[in-house]
């Protein structure tokens, strides 16, 4: 027993390192800038030898290979529809927490690396054909009254709104995480307000109520 506790701790320790290493990383490229983090800033944050970085990863290309690896398995985790049901507004509510959870996450790689953002297009495809997946089961479940094209233009601008609200949330000198996807989500879910049915909408609004309390 004694033999394999060794190398299970030293894997678990591993682990953590690696674990240290990527959040840091995240955590110095969004507030200082990606272009101006390198690996030695890292492991001086970290303070443990650049050596030991590269243990775990060969460069600053692999953290960010690795951040948007996490970062796209959670993605495609908020982005699942119900299973077994029609979606209800409160499907949408939580999958527009952990989407703008995501998305705020990686602001500042997306917008500077050409790759990456390459990878995230392809996301935005899958989200694209997801929203208009629930958008047309909202309709189906009675909650929504929309022709097939107001429909998709509905689904269209709620990714748009979604990607996109946390650039102009720090554009505009946001710099709280929970008030920028609080004010997001609201703002997404009331363009879905002129197409709900009456009693929806009277949700709709006490849900609003309720989180800005």
């Amino acid at each position: 027993n004694a033999g394999r506790s060794g190398p299970t701790r030293r894997s678990s320790m591993a682990k953590q390192t690696r674990q240290r290493i990527l959040d840091t990383s995240l955590a110095m490229f969004n507030t200082q800038g990606e272009p101006n983090v390198t690996t030695n800033h890292i492991a001086d944050e970290l303070e443990i030898s650049p050596g030991n970085l590269y243990y775990h990863f060969r460069n600053k290309d692999d953290i960010i290979e690795q951040l948007f690896a996490r970062y796209e398995e959670r993605m495609d985790n908020a982005l699942a529809a119900p299973s077994g049901r029609l979606p209800e507004l409160e499907d949408i509510w939580l999958q527009l927490h952990l989407v703008f959870e995501c998305i705020w996450d990686l602001v500042e790689i997306l917008s500077r690396n050409r790759r990456i953002r390459l990878r995230f297009a392809r996301i935005l495809k899958r989200a694209d054909d997801r929203a208009h997946m629930v958008m047309r089961g909202l309709s189906q479940a009675g909650i929504m009254r929309a022709s097939a094209d107001e429909l998709n233009a509905a689904a269209t601008n709620v990714l748009v709104l979604s990607t996109f609200w946390l650039n102009y949330s720090a554009a505009r000198g946001d710099r709280d995480e929970q008030i920028a996807i609080r004010q997001g989500i609201i703002q997404v879910m009331m363009l879905l307000a002129p197409f709900l049915r009456d009693a929806e909408r009277v949700h709709l609004n006490t849900l609003i109520r309720a989180y800005q309390d």
